[in-house]
């Protein structure tokens, strides 16, 4: 049976983190593919800053280019609207004819599912891969989700990644302040960053979501 892991994000811009952790959950469950999908607008974002999708889908497929087993999907930019993983988990289940779906998502996402769009079907849906840094509190997240049935707990597996300690955050910090990124992410991506001018102070290149209402 084919099995598919998925990783949402923006991926402003990917990095060695995200690469390495999708590396790792490839190996550890033996997953045939990995699907890298940039989120179109991501309700958590709504009323930040983001780089317009095709910077943020063209810096993804550099950095993937070299892992057979990697591959973007472009799905939700071309679904637009709020980019809800629901839709998304439906949608890819739907392509590719499977029943269970890996996704891949850092532990201070995994606290906030269940206030996510049809949480516990979602849950239902997939197992959960929570990447975390070394020395992470576990018990945040068995606490944090103790309300969900049993079951559903069980496939929310927590991953310890030490490269989660890059960020998209400080990468685009340490571009407007003028320094290195170097070894962060992969070269071809900092080419491509140095370009097109990105997370430069007053870039006009930025998208201004509005906020919104989650759901």
């Amino acid at each position: 049976m084919k099995q598919i892991c998925l990783m949402g994000g923006t991926f402003d811009p990917i990095h060695y983190g995200h690469l390495v952790v999708a590396e790792e959950v490839r190996q550890k469950f033996g997953l045939q593919k990995v699907l890298f999908i940039p989120a179109a607008r991501p309700p958590h974002k709504m009323g930040k800053k983001i780089s317009e999708a095709y910077h943020r889908v063209n810096m993804t497929r550099l950095a993937t280019a070299s892992n057979k087993y990697f591959e973007v999907s472009t799905l939700e930019i071309e679904r637009q609207g709020i980019s809800y993983t629901i839709d998304t988990v439906r949608e890819i289940k739907r392509i590719y004819g499977i029943e269970t779906v890996y996704f891949i998502t850092g532990a201070d996402a995994v606290l906030e599912i269940i206030n996510w769009k049809e949480a516990e079907k979602l849950l239902s849906m997939c197992t959960f891969i929570a990447a975390t840094r070394p020395g992470y509190n576990l018990n945040n997240i068995k606490e944090t989700l103790k309300s969900l049935p049993g079951d559903i707990l069980k496939r929310i597996l927590p991953l310890e990644v030490p490269a989660l300690s890059i960020s998209s955050s400080d990468i685009r910090q340490r571009v407007m302040e003028g320094r290195s990124i170097k070894y962060l992410l992969p070269e071809s991506v900092e080419e491509y960053i140095l370009k097109n001018g990105l997370y430069r102070k007053n870039t006009a290149e930025k998208l201004f979501l509005p906020e919104m209402e989650i759901s």
